[in-house]
This record gives structure tokens, C-alpha cells and sequence, in this order.
């Protein structure tokens, strides 16, 4: 199975361990969008990302500094940069050694500047959502620009099924069609007023709980996916589908 996530918005550059490191796949694409990031003005880059003008100035200063010679010095592993809901649930630091170098070949991070990534891919801080309609000369927005390239890189992937663990605006730039990988896509349902239903905050914990749960149990079967229960969270059988399974959480488990 390779598990698929979204990247978050917040990244911690600062703490970080001595790990074995990758390089992304597709810098020199990384390259053509930072060339184009680089041309906004504050304001227009504040626009652009709906973001407050002292977020722009901290962005527009990671686009400017952004070097595409990547090292343990001036980069991060992706795995262990993102911060925020998902990899709160995922909780890499805490990840043994094996389970790490199995992460590396079992779980992929979808990217607005860099397209794919491996958990040890180095890369340096940026933010661009995948959402954003950023324009080159090769394409109109970032879902044509990567999708070639993510279809590329997943092809080369043989484990099968793809585990959806993104979000909805991440995993339209996965060519579906195209792979030859059986999708899954796991729901996660949490009891609120006596009704079991998508909570925002709590799906993207459990997503990056999943994520954790398939590393340490080396799951390679569907069958093996529906015992997932951390935190909480049990199988569904009558709510689910063959390629929705659906976890619910009562709510005195929360």
C-alpha cells in the first residue's frame, strides 16, 4: 500500500535530527514556479494566497532565499517539517528508524511547489496551495502543471492500493485514470449531538493517525486497513464501500 497526504500550511524548520535525506524529484519545476513567485510584489503575493500582509512579507522572504541546492544545512525532510493537524496524528519524531526508512517507500506528500514528495525528500520552507491558480508558461493552474509529473512518479510505484489520506484540493492532481493503482479513500466520522459525521479538525488527526497506523503495521491489504482503531476509531461495515471504508469515533472517546 502507498498512503497519500497533503503537506500543511505550517512547517517547523528548526528542530531537526540527523536522518539519511532524498532529494524531491522535480526541483527543476520547483525551479520554474519560484521563478514566477519571485516576480509578485508583497501585496500581490498577499492577495494571490489570501494571506495578511505580515505573511506575505515572511513568504515572499522564503521565495527570494529559496535555493535549489538542498542540504541537511539550509533543508528539512518533508516528514518531519510539516506541522499542524495531520502530522500531529502522525507524530513522526516518534517514529523508529525502520519505520521511517518503510514510511520512505509506503507514503507520498503532495505538494503545491515541489508535486511529490518522499518522507525524506529534503525541502526548504515555502507556502503555496495546490488550489492557487499560478500560471507559467507551461500551464494555466498547478493541477496541470504537476499532474504529469505526479502520474510519473506514482506509475513507478507497484504497491497497490493508493491509501487517500489527502485532502480533496491535494488529490485532484493525482490523475486517477491514469494509474494503475485500486483507490481507496477512508472516511472518518466522529459522534457529535448523537450523529456520526465528517468533523474537520478531528479527520485530519485521524488521516495522519492512519498514516502512522500503516507505517507501524506494514499493512498491505485492504482487509488488514479495517482494523485501523487508534484513538478511538472502529470499523464501519454498513456505512462503508468497497473503496470508502468508513471509522467512526463515538463521542466517549474523544
Amino acid at each position: 500500500m502507498i498512503a497519500l497526504l497533503s503537506p500543511s500550511k505550517n512547517m517547523d524548520m528548526e528542530t531537526y535530527s540527523d536522518q539519511t535525506v532524498t532529494q524531491p524529484d522535480f526541483l527543476k519545476k520547483s525551479e520554474e514556479l519560484i521563478h514566477e513567485l519571485r516576480k509578485m510584489k508583497t501585496d500581490e503575493l498577499g492577495e494571490f494566497m489570501e494571506i495578511s500582509h505580515k505573511l506575505a512579507l515572511l513568504n515572499q522572504e522564503r521565495f527570494q532565499n529559496w535555493n535549489p541546492t538542498f542540504t541537511p544545512e539550509n533543508a528539512k525532510p518533508a516528514l518531519f517539517a510539516f506541522t499542524g493537524d495531520v502530522y500531529d496524528g502522525l507524530d513522526a519524531p516518534t517514529l523508529k528508524a525502520d519505520e521511517q526508512t518503510y514510511a520512505q517507500d509506503h507514503l507520498r506528500i503532495l505538494s503545491g511547489l515541489y508535486g511529490i514528495l518522499r518522507p525524506l525528500d529534503l525541502i526548504q520552507a515555502y507556502r503555496l496551495e495546490m488550489g492557487r491558480p499560478l500560471q507559467t508558461k507551461q500551464a494555466p493552474n498547478l493541477y496541470t502543471f504537476w499532474k504529469e509529473s505526479i502520474g510519473t512518479h506514482l506509475k513507478q510505484v507497484t504497491d497497490t492500493p493508493l491509501i487517500n489520506l489527502a485532502s480533496q484540493e491535494y488529490f485532484k492532481a493525482v490523475p486517477q485514470k491514469e494509474l494503475p493503482h485500486r483507490i481507496i479513500s477512508p472516511v472518518f466520522k466522529d459522534e457529535k449531538n448523537g450523529t456520526f459525521k465528517i468533523i474537520s479538525f478531528y479527520a485530519k488527526k485521524a488521516r495522519g493517525y492512519m498514516a502512522r497506523y500503516l507505517i507501524q503495521n506494514r499493512v498491505t491489504k485492504r482487509e488488514d486497513l479495517l482494523a485501523f482503531n487508534l484513538n478511538g476509531y472502529r470499523y464501519d461495515e454498513e456505512a462503508s464501500t468497497p473503496t470508502e471504508p468508513v471509522f467512526i469515533r463515538p463521542a466517549s472517546a474523544l
